[in-house]
C-alpha cells in the first residue's frame, strides 16, 4: 500500500484578475448615485417647526430660495438683515422671476408643469421679505410654493 502515497493538496490562490475591473464598476457606481452639494450656502436659517408637514415627492421639479441672515463673513461687507439666496448668489426680489425662468429651462417639458418652488426661510424673517418673495413668484407664474419645516416635537 505504500506505493498508493497520497499527495498534499494545496488550495489554489485567488484570481485577482478581474479586481480592478470590480473596483471601477464600483467607483463608477457610486459616481452615479451620490448628489454632490450644489449650493454653498452664504445665509443662515433656522428651520420653523410645523405639524401638518408633508414630503415633497420629486425632489428633481424642486427649485429652492433661501431666506436668511447673512454668514457671519459677509455680515461685514453688507449687514445683518435677510438676503435671498438663488442658488450661489444673493438676490433681490426683482431677480427671482429671471431665476424661475433659468429654473424651468433646464426641466423636461413634462416636469415644468409640476415645477416646485421651496421657499427655506430662517423662522425670525419679516414677514414683507416672504411676501416680497411670494409675489415675485405669483409674477413669474410660479404658484406651486412649499415651506421647508421640521416636525414639531410633542
Amino acid at each position: 500500500m505504500s506505493m498508493f502515497r497520497r499527495k498534499e493538496r494545496e488550495i489554489p490562490g485567488l484570481n485577482t484578475a478581474s479586481l480592478p475591473d470590480l473596483i471601477f464598476t464600483v467607483l463608477f457606481f457610486f459616481m452615479i448615485v451620490t448628489h454632490m452639494r450644489k449650493v454653498e450656502l452664504k445665509v443662515k436659517y433656522r428651520v420653523p417647526e410645523g405639524t401638518e408637514l408633508t414630503k415633497l415627492t420629486k425632489k428633481t421639479t424642486t427649485s429652492y430660495i433661501y431666506i436668511g441672515r447673512p454668514t457671519p463673513a459677509l455680515q461685514k461687507k453688507i449687514g445683518t438683515a435677510s438676503r435671498i439666496q438663488l442658488n450661489d448668489k444673493l438676490a433681490r426680489p426683482d431677480e427671482i422671476g429671471q431665476y424661475i425662468k433659468k429654473e424651468r429651462s433646464r426641466m423636461d417639458a413634462a416636469d415644468r408643469k409640476k415645477m416646485t418652488v421651496s421657499i427655506k426661510a430662517d423662522r425670525s424673517t419679516p414677514m414683507s421679505v416672504i411676501n416680497d418673495v411670494k409675489q415675485a413668484l405669483r409674477q413669474a407664474d410660479a404658484l406651486n410654493v412649499s415651506y421647508s419645516a421640521t416636525q414639531k416635537a410633542q
